[in-house]
C-alpha cells in the first residue's frame, strides 16, 4: 500500500510565502517617448475686437436677406448695373455648404473651412464681419483698386467685379458664425461673373456716390483668411467647344 508523507510547515513560513507569492508585481515605468518636433509657420492675423454671437443681420432672416440686397444693389447702382433679386436656390446652396462643414469648436471655430465650394455660381466669400454690410463694403471697397484702364480679374478686386458684375441678375446667401474667427458669409452670383475677356463691358466706372453703404468693419487681410476673393470663369467660348465634344461635334 502506497505512503502519502504529509508535510507541514510551520504557520509563520506559510504566511511569508503566501505575502511573496501574491504580492502585486511592480513593472518599470516605461521610459516616456522623445517628443516630435515640428516645424510652425507662425502667422499674425488682426481679428476685429470683438464678434457679436447675436448681431440681429445675421441671425434675422429678414435683415439677412434686406441687408444683402441694399448694400449690394448700392454698389450695382453706382457702377450702372440693374439690381439684383434674392434667389433661394443660390441660398440654400450657400447654406448648404456651409453646413457641410460639420459642427465647429465654439471657441476655435475650427472645422470652418475658408476655401471656395467649386460651385457652378459666382462665389464671393468673407469671415470675421460683425454685420453683413460690413462684409459686403469690404468687397465693394476694392473698386478703390480696379484699374479701368486695363479692366481685368485679380485677387484684390475680385470682390468687387463680381458684386457689380452687370450681367448678374440674382443673389443668395448663408451664413454661420465660426467660434472666435467669427461670421463666415458666403454668397452666391447668376450668372456667374469674373469670366475672362468680359470686364471691359461688365465693369462700369463709378457714376455716383463717393463712400460705402455703410462702415466696413471686417479685416480683409491677405484674401487667404478674411476675405477670400471671387474666382475668375473661363471664357464663354470655352462652354461652347466643352458642350460639341460632350455631342461628339468636335
Amino acid at each position: 500500500m502506497p505512503q502519502i508523507l504529509y508535510f507541514h510547515l510551520p504557520t509563520s513560513l506559510l504566511g511569508l510565502l503566501a505575502s511573496v507569492l501574491l504580492a502585486p508585481t511592480t513593472a518599470s515605468p516605461a521610459p516616456a517617448p522623445a517628443p516630435d518636433f515640428v516645424q510652425v509657420q507662425t502667422i499674425t492675423i488682426t481679428a476685429p475686437p470683438s464678434i457679436a454671437s447675436t448681431a440681429p443681420q445675421f441671425t434675422d432672416t429678414a435683415l439677412f436677406t434686406s441687408a444683402i440686397l441694399n448694400s449690394t444693389n448700392f454698389f450695382r447702382s453706382e457702377h450702372n448695373a440693374s439690381a439684383v433679386i434674392w434667389n433661394h436656390t443660390l441660398s440654400t446652396y450657400a447654406s448648404s455648404y456651409l453646413a457641410s462643414m460639420g459642427s465647429e469648436s465654439p471657441d476655435s471655430g475650427s472645422e470652418c473651412d475658408f476655401s471656395h465650394s467649386g460651385g457652378p455660381y459666382g462665389e464671393n466669400l468673407a469671415l470675421g464681419c460683425n454685420e453683413v454690410t460690413g462684409c459686403v463694403d469690404l468687397w465693394g471697397d476694392e473698386r478703390e483698386q480696379y484699374n479701368y484702364d486695363d479692366p481685368a480679374f485679380s485677387e484684390e478686386t475680385g470682390h468687387f467685379t463680381q458684386l457689380v458684375w452687370k450681367n448678374t441678375t440674382a443673389v443668395g446667401c448663408g451664413s454661420r458664425l465660426c467660434g472666435t474667427r467669427g461670421w463666415y458669409l458666403v454668397c452666391e452670383y447668376w450668372p456667374r461673373g469674373n469670366i475672362i475677356g468680359q470686364f471691359d463691358e461688365q465693369v462700369g466706372r463709378q457714376v455716383s456716390g463717393t463712400g460705402s453703404s455703410g462702415t466696413a468693419d471686417g479685416a480683409p487681410g491677405d484674401n487667404g483668411m478674411w476675405s477670400h476673393a471671387a474666382r475668375s470663369g473661363p471664357p464663354p467660348w470655352l462652354f461652347y467647344l466643352i458642350t460639341l465634344s460632350f455631342l461628339g461635334l468636335w
